[in-house]
């Protein structure tokens, strides 16, 4: 089974940082992978990745929007960066991608 995490963040904290982690979570879970999303929005994280979530990925999934605290935590993992808005829109298209990688 695939495992991907995320960290998903948007400008002003708010509607596509939690728009983006749930059409992350949804289009992964319609192909069957495992999928844990962490969201950095305005009232700090949420859903925190543990150490274990991200050594366990196939890839990891951030949005580029504004910057992702604690980007270190990736380093050597697969990294896809996108924005929020093409997230929301073409989350299903990005898990078919992967798929094929």
């Amino acid at each position: 089974m695939m495992k991907i995490v995320g960290v998903t963040s948007c400008p002003s904290g708010v509607a596509h940082t939690y728009m983006a982690a749930e059409a992350l979570q949804n289009a992964g879970e319609e192909k069957g992978y495992e999928v844990h999303i962490e969201t950095q929005g305005a009232g700090g994280a949420d859903d925190t990745l543990t150490v274990e979530q991200i050594a366990d990925a196939d890839y990891v999934v951030l949005t580029n929007d504004t910057s992702i605290r604690g980007i270190q935590r990736f380093k050597g993992k697969k990294v896809i960066e996108l924005s929020s808005t093409v997230i929301i829109e073409k989350s299903g298209a990005l898990m078919n991608k992967l798929a094929k990688m």
